[in-house]
């Protein structure tokens, strides 16, 4: 059984930074691509970035690229999410996920493991 424990959030004001902790159980980590998603309430959680299994390759959401950084530390079976400049909008519990295998997806669908969420606040 797979387990991942997210840490990190929090409240702040906008144009703070904020950095994202994710913690996986389990031996095969490196074996599968991560993504982070957030969910606003009332909504379906939304894709905001994902990253390989070596790390050397990352996408990201319209609304976060250029201010938000997904990166991993295989040895540790962590991967982390930089947040900068944040917005009021970015407010939402943040998820992050492993795909199904190394392919990244950018839906939902494509994890089948999912942390209990952190929560960001961002005040203007």
């Amino acid at each position: 059984q797979v387990q991942l424990v997210e840490s990190g959030g929090g409240l702040v004001q906008a144009g703070s930074s904020l950095k994202l902790t994710c913690e996986a159980s389990g031996r095969t980590f490196s074996s599968f691509a991560m993504g982070w998603f957030r969910q606003f309430p009332g909504k379906e959680p939304e894709f905001v970035a994902a990253i390989s299994i070596s790390g050397g390759y990352t996408t990201y959401a319209d609304s976060v690229k250029g201010r938000f950084t997904i990166s991993r530390d295989n040895g540790k079976n962590t991967v982390y999410l930089q947040m900068n400049s944040l917005k009021p909008e970015d407010t939402a519990v943040y998820f992050c996920a492993r795909s199904q295998s190394r392919i990244i997806f950018r839906t939902q669908g494509g994890y089948d493991y999912w942390g209990q969420g952190t929560q960001v606040t961002v005040s203007s």
